[in-house]
């Protein structure tokens, strides 16, 4: 009898950055993809009617992630929009940067979704505080990995 399962897991590395490009933080964090995340990835796999993941979010409730999860908590600023998705075999990573003025606030969670507003959430992170003054900078790279287990 084969036993076949599949791992999936998201690494996020956060980049804080002041008004003149200094790094004030960087860190390592991971993630929950949620049911809804789920559900989109198998539904890639039959067709392409679900619009691919394209933004990033950043918010500031702390509540634990849970697998029902489909939004953030509280969303600072609006949604970006990726900066790029780059696919490498059973890896995908996005890129997106929170410039001056976006997303700023203590920053507690952040989630990938496929639309600017609405849409489905493919994954969700809480983590502990990452405060964003009005002039810094913050990329986040969100690395997926499926592997064979």
């Amino acid at each position: 009898m084969i036993n076949e399962s599949i791992k999936i897991r998201g690494d996020l590395n956060i980049v804080l950055k002041d008004e003149n490009g200094n790094i004030k933080e960087e860190r390592k964090e991971t993630n929950l993809v949620v049911n809804s995340g789920l559900a989109f990835i198998t539904s890639r796999m039959v067709d392409a009617s679900d619009s691919v993941m394209s933004h990033m979010a950043v918010g500031s409730d702390s509540t634990t992630e849970a697998a029902g999860d489909t939004d953030l908590g509280t969303t600072l600023g609006s949604r970006e929009a990726l900066d790029s998705t780059t696919d490498s075999g059973s890896t995908i990573t996005y890129v997106a940067s929170f410039e001056a003025g976006d997303g700023t606030g203590a920053i507690t969670e952040a989630g990938i979704f496929n639309a600017s507003t609405g849409g489905t959430m493919l994954c969700r992170t809480v983590f502990s505080t990452v405060n964003k003054g009005a002039n810094d900078t913050m990329t986040i790279t969100w690395t997926i990995t499926l592997s064979a287990s």
